[in-house]
């Protein structure tokens, strides 16, 4: 048997989907990442990972063939395209559903996803994204360009990551040709999560200097905020309304976190450093996030948490072992 399976990381980010397929004993060979702050930080933590640092438009199966990769190379793709088109916290996102996935530029991303699954025929893919993919134009959609790619299972997985490890609240959708059944797992509560932290500005861990100071008029009104208290509420599409710089309750899961959010921490007049915001999602403290503060919080809202990561990657594994170990009954199906 192999010693390791293999995984090719689209729209990579600074890591989150990575972390947990590298810690559950897979080989990430390939990345494609192509904001420059966020490949330098998925490379800093992933050195061993061959970076292609271009647009996923122009990358085809020749780029990674002119690298040395075959067809058959990648056990696995794993990919989180954009999600801006797709989610209602976007004022600005395309009224009908289906332009959001043909039409909008970003949303065209996802297709370029599966045309890149289409060519390098991984044995399995799972492609993570908000749940508005789930719409039914969308769905339907996604369905039918996958299982043009010659994919006969196709399954959209919704997942909430407080149910696997992760101390935020998170629904996702992995849409994937396994039906990931995961056990779920006790929540997290904020408490938890960073209680062992040092005060901010120590030298370990990495990212966890002083926060931005608060105004002198929102500072006062969090002294008097209570536990789940937003101090800001915005517009999202179709007048829907969101919540911002939120007091955690330090006794259940955060809020989502999204790269906009700011939190409030639960016994402090501060925010959030971005380890613990990092800790929020289920990052290590080894896992460093470079560039600048803002740019570093927003890799972490729009990353993979990587609890949720590896109990997904633990159950692509079992069943590519499985297989592999009966492969005169099942192969077929992998291919």
């Amino acid at each position: 048997m192999r010693a390791k399976f293999s995984v090719l990381d689209i729209f990579s980010g600074a890591g989150g989907f990575s972390r947990g397929f590298k810690e559950a004993g897979f080989d990430i060979l390939v990345s494609i990442e192509n904001d420059p702050p966020v490949s330098k930080t998925y490379k800093a933590n992933f050195p061993e990972t061959e970076q292609i640092a271009d647009d996923v438009k122009e990358i085809d199966y020749n780029v990674l063939k002119s690298l040395g990769y075959q067809r058959g190379d990648f056990d696995v793709i794993i990919a989180s395209p954009p999600c801006e088109p797709f989610t209602p916290t976007n004022k600005n996102r395309k009224t009908d559903p289906i332009d959001r996935l043909y039409c909008d530029p970003i949303g065209q991303l996802y297709l370029h996803a599966i045309r890149i699954i289409n060519e390098v025929r991984p044995k399995f893919f799972v492609i993570e994204n908000v749940a508005g993919i789930l719409q039914d134009d969308i769905k339907e959609s996604i369905f039918k360009e996958l299982k043009r790619s010659g994919y006969d299972e196709i399954y959209f997985n919704v997942l909430y990551a407080e149910h696997h490890g992760v101390p935020s609240m998170r629904t996702r959708v992995f849409v994937s040709n396994l039906n990931l059944e995961l056990k779920k797992q006790r929540m997290i509560s904020v408490e938890e999560a960073l209680k062992d932290l040092p005060n901010p500005g120590s030298y370990w861990p990495p990212n966890h200097e002083e926060p931005q100071p608060l105004t002198k008029r929102l500072r006062k009104r969090v002294s008097n905020a209570r536990w789940g208290r937003a101090m800001i509420e915005f517009e999202g599409a179709e007048n829907k309304r969101f919540r911002n710089f939120i007091r955690l309750n330090p006794y259940r899961p955060a809020p989502t976190v999204m790269g906009s959010s700011r939190f409030i921490h639960p016994f402090e007049d501060r925010l959030l450093t971005v380890r613990e915001q990092a800790r929020l999602m289920g990052f290590p403290d080894y896992h460093v996030f470079l560039g600048g503060r803002d740019s570093q919080y927003n890799m972490i809202g729009e990353a993979v948490p990587p609890p949720l990561s590896k109990e997904i990657a633990l159950y692509v594994m079992n069943y590519l072992k499985e297989n592999i170990v009966n492969r005169g009954v099942n192969n077929q199906k992998l291919m």
